[in-house]
């Protein structure tokens, strides 16, 4: 673990850079959306650097590979499509919520905010190089389950987020809420699928044989995760912005649907 540790404050000092560089580019487009977008591909940036990185001199094993390419094509995927709401919509309602509350003080406290995101993505790059970096050779099933996992979620992800596209192009739910498809059976399912896909890197981390004792470090990404999007920056702020604009619908919508994890909605 201690010769992994350079390598994660590598990523570390990567991603607070990119976050200033995030700020730079908020304030000159006047849309927050964009730190989202940077912060995804910044993220998969660092992971797969952290995955391909030698310890000692020799060429990334297969599993350092496979871990590099998954999280990079989360990274470009998920930023992608920030990116695209960002160049195409309004500003996103937690950061416009954040520009009313903080007013005058708002870039100034932005700055800080997003040096906070650069922070947690650090924690996150934690579990990744712990399940690249894993000293068990070649691949196995469970390899194979982690990436199942993680593509599953992957898939998910997508799926929810082509939904929630689509509904809202459509004028005629203008003013409703999206409780179609995977939105019906939770509110948030591109965030339980999110978080989901962060459960995989312990499962490529974990070593029955008990060889490497830090496995449990990489179980921080998932908690962390489960905690910025169900008690921070996630669910909190996007329901507090639905209750504001459209009351009544989700006193229904949360009625019969589940806040995160999936269920069939009630009747």
């Amino acid at each position: 673990m201690i010769r992994l540790l350079p390598l994660w404050g590598a990523a570390a000092v990567f991603l607070g850079l990119l976050m200033c560089a995030a700020w730079v580019v908020q304030r000159r487009t006047g849309q927050g959306g964009w730190a989202d977008a940077f912060w995804s591909v910044g993220l998969g940036a660092a992971g797969a650097g952290v995955s391909l990185t030698s310890l000692d001199g020799a060429p990334p094993s297969p599993r350092q590979w496979l871990v590099a390419s998954l999280i990079g094509l989360w990274g470009v995927r998920l930023g992608l499509h920030i990116a695209a709401r960002a160049a195409g919509e309004a500003e996103d309602a937690r950061y416009a919520r954040l520009r009313e509350d903080w007013g005058a003080s708002f870039q100034a406290r932005m700055f800080g905010f997003l040096l906070l995101q650069a922070a947690a993505g650090a924690v996150l790059t934690l579990s990744i190089l712990l399940a690249a970096h894993k000293p068990v050779p070649g691949l196995g099933l469970q390899d194979g389950l982690a990436t199942a996992i993680f593509l599953a979620a992957l898939l998910g992800e997508a799926t929810a987020d082509r939904q929630l596209t689509a509904f809202k192009r459509d004028a005629a739910n203008r003013g409703r809420i999206c409780d179609t498809g995977l939105w019906a059976w939770s509110r948030h399912p591109n965030y339980f699928f999110e978080w989901l896909g962060w459960c995989a890197w312990p499962v490529f981390a974990l070593d029955v044989s008990g060889g490497f004792p830090w496995v449990w470090a990489a179980l921080t990404g998932p908690a962390y995760m489960y905690w910025l999007l169900t008690r921070v920056s996630g669910v909190p702020l996007l329901e507090a912005h639905m209750k504001r604009s459209r009351p009544a619908a989700f006193v229904a919508y949360a009625r019969r649907t589940s806040v995160f994890f999936p269920r069939p909605p009630r009747r």
